[in-house]
């Protein structure tokens, strides 16, 4: 059942500022574009990302606001063109917005629509109707965002500040184990140990014993810090080698709170697929899936979104897991109770993203979230 309220009251989507494009690689004369030039330039970025297909001077002179032969256009393509912002897939083609052109579009050109009530109601029912524990808001998040943009919708979520309920160690093979951590709200994950050579399985259970005693109801942080309280405790109350057990099981958990703290939770990637033109896509969407299979560049890239405060754009080379899939990121940070950032979520596209559509949606959503799990 959809919990009743009033629709929260969202604050203009900000976009944080992305860093300046060095010198080496910004292109020139960005600051000197004059009126038309700029004109021309955002109907070939407009007509590239309602279609994908490039963008020919008959079609600009058309939706231009003053009247400009074909031929006049063309001149100011090449400038454009010189400037770093379009190019010609193909001789004879029409134009495309570089990367960079992309990025100067985002930053100075970029309407920002804004939600229709219509929307903002399901967003808020679909969020709402999900459950209660923040895994499944979560994921409910992930899935909804996926289904209004035809994008990928992407949830990283902290595990670093979940209360502990129950920790298991797993028996696999005589060298290798399974580390099962149970939070509090619910949420199950385990990691994979090196055992130490010889140790009998009853070790683990004994090991698993001792930590359920000493870390109910802590945080990761909170646990570590009192098995250092109690170590000379716990050495003289286990053997060396279930010790070791206990030591490799918590620094397992604390690395993956410290270097990848978060669960990742990809939703849509069949839609993808959809509307490839050319085995080009075919190849960069394969290459895009390769990348989020090895999600550590994906923790990374929502982890940089979670410095800043509004919705943050990532295009193409811009980010290192982007570089050869040529796709795009919107992404924004959520908060808990506190007011504390604890993850990102977003969309992941092709660089033809509907941005001045999504970039409301991605901010409303975070916002949603942020006072859900609040």
């Amino acid at each position: 059942m959809v919990c009743s309220g009033p629709t929260p009251t969202v604050a203009e989507p900000t976009i944080d500022a992305m860093a300046p494009l060095p010198p080496s690689t910004a292109p020139g004369g960005l600051a000197l574009l004059d009126e038309r030039s700029r004109e021309i330039f955002r109907r070939i970025v407009e007509g590239f990302l309602d279609s994908g297909e490039p963008v020919g001077s008959r079609n600009v002179a058309r939706l231009l606001s003053r009247t400009l032969s074909p031929a006049s256009v063309r001149n100011v393509m090449a400038d454009l063109e010189d400037a770093g912002l379009i190019y010609a897939p193909h001789t004879s083609a029409g134009r495309l917005p570089t990367e960079h052109g992309l990025r100067f579009f985002v930053d100075a050109l970029l309407e920002i629509g804004d939600l229709g009530d219509d929307e903002r109601r399901r967003i808020e029912a679909e969020i709402r109707a999900s459950g209660r524990t923040p895994e499944q808001v979560l994921t409910e998040a992930s899935q909804m965002l996926s289904g209004l943009s035809r994008g990928a919708g992407v949830v990283l979520a902290h595990t670093s500040d979940l209360k502990l309920k129950h920790i298991e160690f797993v028996w696999l093979e005589p060298t290798k184990g399974l580390v099962v951590l149970v939070g509090e709200d619910g949420s199950v994950e385990n990691r994979l140990i090196e055992l130490p050579v010889g140790l009998p399985p009853s070790a683990l259970q004994e090991a698993s014993n001792w930590l359920n005693t000493h870390i109910r109801g802590r945080t990761l942080a909170e646990a570590r810090a009192e098995l250092e309280r109690l170590a000379a405790e716990r050495q003289a109350e286990l053997d060396q080698l279930t010790n070791r057990v206990v030591e490799t099981g918590l620094a397992t958990w604390a690395g993956a709170a410290e270097g990848r703290p978060q669960q990742l939770i990809v939703r849509g990637r069949a839609n993808l697929l959809e509307d490839l033109r050319a085995a080009e896509d075919l190849e960069r969407i394969r290459l895009l899936f390769d990348d989020l299979e090895r999600n550590k560049g994906l923790v990374e890239l929502l982890g940089d979104a979670e410095r800043g405060d509004g919705v943050r754009i990532f295009i193409g080379s811009e980010s290192k897991l982007f570089s050869l899939s040529g796709s795009s990121l919107v992404v924004a940070p959520y908060r808990d109770k506190d007011a504390r950032i604890v993850g990102a979520l977003g969309v992941i596209g092709p660089t033809r993203l509907n941005y001045g559509r999504i970039v409301p949606m991605v901010d409303y959503t975070a916002k949603l979230v942020s006072r859900v799990l609040g």
